[in-house]
């Protein structure tokens, strides 16, 4: 297996224009992970955690839901927030100790794991269960079906990643054959594809938000199909850290699980139009209806779980995409890269 994550350790995080806030942080400080007292309160002051996320998307609604409703400080946690751009840069940092916590796809963990990784990396809480992106037509299509892809150039993702690989495991089940039957542009930058797209590249683009509804909004593209709805329940995200940060920070963990299964009960709980409320400080450059309509749009298609748990089976799933992507040489015990503890108790 060529090497993935850890060659990457010196990589430079990549400009993505389309990601609104995603160098947001909640907190200017230098992150740590201990609590200590106060000098002057005698109370607990709130433990230092650094988030490192794959993007800054909407997808992600439940986790700002949690920041913006202060369900982080509720337990006991001060959460500096940074933007990956990309698995690959966020396990790097989670590897390197520059973040204490990485939110990617866990197909990263996967690698790291297989490439001999001593202190690898365990994830310990699934946000989504569906993609999160679209597939956008230079035109209307009603009655699209997977079929129509053929002999047309679509732009895809990077191989290896996860919007990647569900593409090609939704075509692989539709009978469609991803080496022949079309061609995939692989090498355009993640969030760079809207844009192309709308300057004429390619026939069809694989497109998350807010890249889908800005085509659309600017009709320079239509989604014909969702890429979550067709290729059914993918653990898709999920939130990690390092095996030792685990051994030596679990009420951290647990705290932080918390605050997120708070996010999780309100998305739950609330309509779309409360949720894109919430969260729009999060995306100062999207307006509110906007917001709203890709909200709807994750809503609609049961995006989020109810829970954190990241079930044996989804985890079987995952490896099985990576096999038929031709990602995955050998398979990995799930006992070794997932851990349920911390979930199952926030969901109590």
């Amino acid at each position: 297996m060529k090497k993935r994550i850890l060659s990457l350790l010196g990589a430079a995080v990549l400009s993505v224009s389309l990601l609104a806030g995603c160098a947001q942080e909640t907190d200017e400080k230098t992150a740590g992970t201990e609590s200590t007292p106060s000098e002057e309160t005698g109370q607990k002051e709130l433990a230092k955690v650094t988030l490192n996320e794959v993007a800054h998307s909407i997808f992600y609604a439940p986790m700002y839901a949690a920041i913006e409703e202060g369900y982080f400080e509720e337990e006991g946690i001060d959460l500096t927030l940074v933007c990956g751009f990309g698995a690959d840069k966020t396990m790097t940092a989670v590897i390197s100790g520059e973040a204490d916590i990485g939110f990617m796809g866990s197909e990263a963990s996967i690698y790291t794991y297989a490439e001999g990784a001593t202190d690898h990396v365990i994830n310990f809480a699934q946000l989504t269960q569906r993609a999160g992106n679209f597939l956008v037509a230079r035109e209307e299509m009603p009655d699209f079906t997977w079929e129509d892809l053929k002999g047309h150039l679509v732009l895809g993702g990077r191989k290896g990643g996860m919007p990647e690989m569900v593409f090609e495991y939704i075509l692989k089940q539709n009978g469609i054959d991803p080496e022949t039957d079309l061609e995939i542009n692989q090498n355009i930058d993640f969030g760079s594809t809207a844009a192309a797209f709308s300057e004429g590249q390619g026939d069809f683009t694989v497109e998350f938000e807010p890249g889908a509804t800005t085509l659309e909004s600017g009709d320079k593209g239509y989604v014909v199909a969702s890429l979550g709805e067709d290729s059914g329940y993918v653990p898709y995200t999920a939130f990690s850290a390092k095996q030792s940060y685990i051994d030596e920070n679990p009420d951290v963990i647990q705290g932080f699980t918390n605050a997120l299964q708070k996010g999780m009960d309100y998305v739950q709980d609330h309509t779309p139009e409360e949720i894109a409320a919430v969260i729009e400080p999060q995306f100062p450059e999207t307006d509110l209806e906007t917001i709203t309509t890709i909200v709807a749009r994750y809503y609609d298609q049961d995006t989020w779980k109810s829970n954190l748990i990241f079930e044996e089976s989804s985890f079987d799933l995952l490896q099985d995409i990576l096999e038929s992507a031709g990602e995955l040489e050998e398979r990995v015990p799930y006992d070794d890269l997932v851990t349920t503890k911390f979930a199952a108790i926030a969901a109590q």
